[in-house]
This record gives structure tokens, C-alpha cells and sequence, in this order.
């Protein structure tokens, strides 16, 4: 068995379904092995892209997501999206490969210091230095990936310990033993070249794959936490939450978790991965003048959420009381200390919370749905404005929201467009919203999607582009075609980088970098088997959004080129 098989099997002891690639000669022994025993690979068309796939998975299953990329630029290319999943606190498994441990450092093809690199975006990184510790360092990789904040691990893998030993040996030259050795210096070379493969491969027959999976540790609250929470609770007549991404953790008590907000009784605000917890409509989900309830709040419960700019660092709760519960003590502190700090996780916390208390404060949710409901009608008052050069975005945006299926996943990529979506746009279920994060990546689109569609093949999968953002991954199409993911993207095409352009026109009086133009952007889905429309009016855009549908339901893919005007919706929104 080489190394390659090892790793797979460890893999599906695991539970991983997919691995996500792209093809290089230094990982082949990874993904074919993989395939071989049922795992199914699949192969996108950039790196970032298979990171951002598993990171996807991660967040969906909660069981890790897999990727492996060739050496060197195949590495360096997941940069981003592995930073980004580690700012999410997805729990993910990047297997990198590398030159072989006989040529580490001597000029080998895309020979360079990963781990180096990848240190600072991963909870752990680290080489495998022989076959017979593949088995204690994926089992390693998998309890790290998950215990406490979740987050990327990198395990780097040399290709001399991926492939068979036969063939390494004859790489080595380390089974030829015709010629003797001309002089010490030879035999010295020769005895080295035995001697280090020897090392590589003593071992790999005792390995075992039967050890007990460890169950990742995390924090835990205690009875103390729960009453002095019900305490604080019981004191206060103006209670909300805020529920982010840290309380969607554990996906398979989901339903739990809706049902234990529902009991609580609290008017919440949902961000993040938490967005869709209580369904499309629900009189205790708050989706606007956030702020507004805060200042108005004499407790703020913050589940999952730290202080960072999306709350103004800690100011828009300002001297009030809050509770903050995290499993990551640096968010639970972050900018400001709480009233009650619990170190734990939110969504333990908040289940056993519901079983012991419920809240009565409806005159209080009135007053917020009351809120609601003024920002509603100022929402569908924007909606109507005639905007030059397109579509009001915000119009379409409704609509679509009007004519979307309950069966459907979102994927948000992009600055302007993607955040007026957010305003719009319900999610209809738990687990039904994928953003990038706190780390506002741009080019999550693709990979999310893949993911998504594969762990979710009975749902509609939709992007929700601005015409910046797409251009990261719309050769993904291709991926789609090739793997039977029929996924539909819509692209609000404004021909500008929105968000940044509003505040740099005003501030600095230039539109330099600014200008992309409005390109034909659903010939891409037509070049790979898929179709898609331009639309420019009202009226084309609701009969689009109906052909999207009718063409996922026959297996394609689908893009709307949807051309959009200026719109002052999110004037001065900037975030620094």
C-alpha cells in the first residue's frame, strides 16, 4: 500500500465524501487513490477554488473538507482562501505536496518553504516526513482541525512518501547495485540514498488504520454560566441576540438551535452562517435598524459574535450590559469585556438555555417589528426609483426574492450588489447562506457553490455576483459541466466596482481602477454546456429568473447578466 492509498483510506475513516484538486504529478497518488475507494474527486480550475469547495463542505457537514494541490504555486494559490476559512473558524484539511525529503532545499521543481508560508493562515501546518507517520499525523490533522475555534490545517506531503517504494527505490537509484562504486565518495553518496529510504519506509508495514477516532474537545459552559445568564435575563425588559457564524458549528443540532430560539422568546438579529436559522419569516427575527435595537436594548446577548467592526468595535453596545459566549476566548474579549463572558459554545449554551427560561417582553418585539417594518417600506420605497444606464438592484433583488424557491441555497459573492442582497434577499432555511466571512473575500462564489450543490444535491444553488467578483471564478462553469452541478448565477452588472467607486469618486474625484464595462458575461455558462440571458428590463428579468429555473431543473447551468444602474442604496457603507 503507498502512501497515497493510506491517505485516502484515512480520509474515508474520516467521513469525507469529496476531495477537492486540481491535477499535479507531485499529489496524483492522493486523488486516484481517492477515487479508486469511492471518494469522488473533484477537479476544479483553480486551487482557490477546491479550498473554498471543501471550506464549504466544512461549514454544511461539520466534518472537515479535503483538499490537495501540487507543490509550490499549487500551494501558494489556496493562500487566500485558506486565511479565509481560518477567519471563519472552518474546519478544513489542506494535504500540499512537495519535492521529495531527498531534495528538499536542493533546487527541486517547485521546491519553495511552504511551511513557512502557510503557518500564519493555518491552525497547524506541518510535513510528513515517513510513510509510516501518515496515519498519527492525519488522525492528528483531523482532531486539530476541529477542537476548539475550527480552523485550516496544512499537511504537507513530500512526493517520495505518496508513491509506491519500488519505484521511490528506483527514483533513488537506491536498487542498483551492478556497478560498485568508484571511489568513498560514491559509496558515501550510495550508503546516504540507502540509508534515507531506508528511513522513509521502515515501518509502513506495522501501520494501523483501526484507532478510535478522537472526539475533538471545545470549551463548555457550566450551570453557573446558565443562571447567572437567567439572572441577567430576568432583571431586563428590552432583551436581544445576536447570532452569528460561532453558534453554526455543529450543523447537526441546527434544528435544536432554532427551536431553542423560539423558545427563548428573544428578539434576535441573525448574521453570517446564522442568517435563515428561523426560516424566511419569523416575528422574532429582526433584520433591520440593528443598531437602533441595541441602543435601545438594556441587555445585548451576543452568540458567536465578537466586537469587531460590524459592530463598531464594541461602541454600538457602548456601557450597555451584554453576554458574550464564544468558543474563541480572543473574540469573547475582542475590543470589550463583557458583563458575562462564557467561554463555550454558543449553541450548547443557548439549547440549554431554552430548556430553563423564556422571555416576556412582546411589547418590546412590537416595538423592533414596528422598526422593521418602517425600514421595510423605506426598502420597497428605494425600489421604485428609475436609476440611469439599468435595473433599480434593488427592485430585482425583491423580486427575485418573490420568485426564488423555498428549496434553495445562496451564495453571496461580492461587495455592493451581494450587500443590498443581504438587505433583500430571505434565506429559507438553516444552513441556506454561505458568505465569505469576516474576512470579506471576494471570489468565494464558484467553490461555495460546488460545495454546496454537492452536499445539497436536491437544492437550488444560486450566486449572487457583482460584476467585480465574478471574474475570480467564472471558470468554473466548466467544473460544473463536467461534474453534473447545475448551479445558476445572477450578476448584478453595474460595469464598475461599486462599492469602492461610490466613496472614491466622492473623496478623491477619480475613477481610476474603477471601470470594468458591462460584458457579456452569459456566454461564459453558453461556452460550457450551460445557457444564460442578458437583461436590461423589469419585465425580461422575472421571465430569466423562470428559465434559470427551468434549466437547473434539467441539469444546467445558467447565468442572468443582469445590468444594473447607480444606486445610492448603500451610500457611505465603506467599512475600515
Amino acid at each position: 500500500m503507498n502512501g497515497g492509498q493510506i491517505i485516502a483510506k484515512i480520509l474515508q475513516k474520516h467521513g469525507v465524501k469529496y476531495l477537492f484538486t486540481l491535477s499535479g504529478g507531485h499529489i496524483s497518488p492522493i486523488f486516484v487513490s481517492a477515487d479508486q475507494i469511492g471518494i469522488r474527486v473533484i477537479d476544479t480550475r483553480h486551487e482557490v477554488n477546491a479550498v473554498f469547495a471543501a471550506d464549504a463542505v466544512s461549514r454544511l457537514t461539520g466534518i472537515p473538507g479535503v483538499a490537495t494541490v501540487t507543490a509550490g504555486p499549487g500551494v501558494t494559490n489556496t493562500v487566500t482562501a485558506i486565511k479565509n476559512a481560518s477567519l471563519a473558524q472552518s474546519p478544513l484539511i489542506l494535504l500540499g505536496g512537495a519535492a521529495a525529503t531527498i531534495l528538499k532545499g536542493r533546487g527541486s521543481l517547485q521546491d519553495i518553504d511552504q511551511i513557512s508560508i502557510m503557518k500564519s493562515a493555518c491552525k497547524w501546518s506541518t510535513t510528513i516526513k515517513k510513510v509510516k507517520d501518515i496515519i498519527p499525523t492525519l488522525e492528528k490533522a483531523f482532531r486539530i482541525a476541529q477542537e476548539g475555534v475550527p480552523g485550516p490545517v496544512f499537511v504537507e506531503c513530500p512526493i517520495d512518501i505518496l508513491y509506491d517504494e519500488a519505484l521511490v527505490r528506483e527514483w533513488y537509484g537506491a536498487k542498483s547495485h551492478e556497478v560498485p562504486p568508484k571511489n568513498m565518495q560514491e559509496r558515501l553518496l550510495r550508503w546516504y540514498i540507502n540509508f534515507h529510504a531506508n528511513r522513509l519506509f521502515t515501518g509502513k508495514e506495522s501501520i494501523n488504520f483501526d484507532a478510535p477516532i478522537i472526539t475533538p474537545s471545545y470549551p463548555h459552559h457550566n450551570s453557573t454560566d446558565i443562571q447567572s445568564a437567567i439572572k441577567m435575563l430576568k432583571q431586563a425588559q428590552k432583551p436581544i441576540m445576536i447570532i452569528g457564524s460561532g453558534s453554526m458549528m455543529q450543523p447537526s443540532k441546527v434544528k435544536q438551535l432554532a427551536a431553542a430560539v423560539e423558545h427563548l422568546h428573544i428578539p434576535v438579529y441573525l448574521s453570517g452562517m446564522a442568517r435563515g436559522l428561523l426560516g424566511k419569516e419569523n416575528s422574532l427575527q429582526m433584520r433591520h435598524k440593528r443598531k437602533e435595537a441595541i441602543k435601545g436594548s438594556d441587555l445585548i446577548i451576543l452568540a458567536g459574535v465578537p466586537n469587531d467592526f460590524r459592530l463598531d468595535y464594541g461602541n454600538h453596545i457602548g456601557g450597555r450590559k451584554f453576554i458574550s459566549i464564544n468558543r474563541s476566548k480572543e473574540d469573547l474579549y475582542k475590543n470589550k469585556r463583557p458583563s458575562l463572558a462564557i467561554l463555550a459554545d454558543p449553541m450548547d449554551f443557548l439549547i440549554e438555555l431554552a430548556t430553563m427560561y423564556a422571555a416576556s417582553c412582546q411589547d418590546w418585539t412590537n416595538h423592533l417589528i414596528k422598526l422593521n417594518e418602517e425600514r421595510e417600506a423605506n426598502i420597497t420605497q428605494q425600489a421604485s426609483e428609475v436609476l440611469k444606464g439599468g435595473m433599480n438592484p434593488v427592485s430585482i433583488l425583491k423580486e427575485l426574492d418573490k420568485e426564488m424557491s423555498d428549496n434553495v441555497i445562496l451564495v453571496a459573492d461580492g461587495g455592493d450588489f451581494v450587500a443590498t442582497a443581504a438587505y433583500t434577499l430571505r434565506p429559507r432555511a438553516p444552513l441556506t447562506w454561505l458568505d465569505p466571512g469576516v474576512f470579506g473575500t471576494l471570489g468565494v462564489g464558484a467553490g461555495f457553490a460546488i460545495g454546496a450543490k454537492l452536499v445539497h444535491p436536491d437544492k437550488e444553488v444560486w450566486i449572487i455576483y457583482g460584476d467585480g467578483s465574478a471574474g475570480y471564478s467564472l471558470m468554473e462553469y466548466d467544473t460544473y459541466r463536467r461534474h453534473n452541478l447545475p448551479i445558476a448565477s445572477v450578476i448584478g452588472n453595474d460595469g464598475c466596482w461599486g462599492q469602492i467607486a461610490r466613496d472614491q469618486v466622492e473623496i478623491l474625484n477619480s475613477e481610476c481602477a474603477m471601470n470594468i464595462g458591462q460584458s457579456d458575461y452569459e456566454y461564459i455558462a453558453k461556452a460550457f454546456g450551460g445557457d444564460g440571458c442578458k437583461v436590461s428590463t423589469q419585465g425580461e428579468w422575472k421571465v430569466a429568473i423562470a428559465d434559470a429555473k427551468k434549466h437547473l431543473a434539467q441539469g444546467k447551468s445558467y447565468i442572468i447578466n443582469a445590468l444594473i444602474g447607480k444606486s445610492d442604496f448603500r451610500k457611505g457603507s465603506i467599512s475600515v
